[in-house]
């Protein structure tokens, strides 16, 4: 079976270093970065710079984690509900559906 994980290349202030991301996670990164105006390895940068512990592909997943979470917690009502459940379709998770219709009846 093939791995999910895919290596991949970025420069940082010069430096080529090699980051290793699922491609849900890549994907994101990306457009975040667009959505900022700003190239992929100043981002990457930015992460590498302020992380306090683990590797760089860690701080990426946790950074592209808290930008989404950021962006859920904007967005009300039953559009949130929306949102969480293409994520988790987009990103392939099997049974998706049935996770968040239970979140959503334990929270109302």
């Amino acid at each position: 079976m093939k791995s999910s994980v895919i290596k991949r290349s970025v420069v940082i202030s010069g430096h080529k270093t090699s980051v290793s991301l699922e491609e849900p996670f890549w994907q994101e990164l990306k457009e975040i970065a667009r959505s900022r105006a700003m190239t992929l390895s100043n981002t990457v940068q930015g992460i590498d710079t302020g992380r306090r512990q683990g590797n760089l592909s860690s701080a990426i997943r946790l950074f592209v984690l808290d930008d989404l979470r950021v962006r859920l917690s904007r967005t009300a009502g039953s559009d949130l509900w929306d949102f969480v459940s293409a994520a988790k379709l987009s990103a392939g998770e099997a049974g998706a559906n049935n996770r968040v219709n239970a979140l959503r009846d334990r929270t109302g």
